[in-house]
């Protein structure tokens, strides 16, 4: 069965040319016009992927994919924009996206990107991952430390399981880059440091100790204060 991706743009010649290519491409491929048709259309039907432009009428592309993002934490969402300066970035990394392309792209990247998000959507291993007081199922996606549940984005999720079957070692940005992110961003971009930043608010409640360390001039590593 193919895989559902919902394509939401105002603009009626690039969905055109998108439903076109995606088809080609052997998706089953639906279009919304607006951020409102986008959130009816999602949470009636949830697609296995969403391609979200920022620039839309009424509820902009970030505010949808907050809405889907709180919604559905696991949904992999791709943003599109004209804007590629790196407050851009991070504010739709922020609003809880996992890619972000800039127009104009090639139609062979964003196969490249869809394909990368939806093979880290169904990579599933059968074990669980448990360090300290965090644990991770890796069937269920579901994350707990101590007794709280923890939600989050299929981007986070990836990162903190990396993390996870590389307990206490020290992981270089570009090893990390290479591992989650592939080819989807280049390295001297900050979206890792962006991810970590939101990963640690998520992990770490009131009194709760930081289980990602940051290793000056390095990078990162998994390890409990004391180690």
């Amino acid at each position: 069965m193919a895989d559902k991706v919902l394509v939401v743009d105002d603009d009626s010649k690039i969905l055109a040319m998108m439903r076109r290519g995606l088809i080609f491409a052997g998706y089953e491929v639906d279009l919304a016009e607006t951020g409102e048709q986008a959130l009816d259309k999602t949470l009636g039907e949830l697609p296995d992927l969403v391609i979200i432009d920022v620039m839309l009428p009424g509820i902009d592309g970030l505010e949808v994919c907050r809405r889907l993002r709180a919604a559905e934490p696991r949904l992999p969402i791709l943003l599109l924009t004209a804007r590629d300066r790196v407050p851009d970035r991070v504010a739709g990394l922020d609003a809880g996206a996992d890619d972000y392309l800039v127009k104009p792209f090639a139609f062979d990247e964003l196969l490249a990107r869809i394909r990368a998000l939806l093979r880290r959507a169904g990579d599933e291993h059968q074990e669980a991952l448990v360090f300290a007081d965090l644990r991770l199922n890796s069937t269920t996606h579901e994350v707990v430390r101590g007794e709280r549940p923890i939600d989050l984005t299929l981007t986070e999720y990836q990162l903190l399981e990396y993390f996870m079957r590389h307990p206490r070692q020290v992981l270089s940005r570009d090893r990390i880059h290479d591992a989650v992110w592939g080819d989807s961003f280049f390295p001297e971009s900050n979206v890792i440091d962006v991810h970590i930043k939101r990963l640690r608010e998520k992990l770490e409640s009131e009194g709760e100790p930081r289980l990602i360390q940051t290793i000056r001039g390095v990078g990162y590593s998994l390890r409990q204060p004391s180690d």
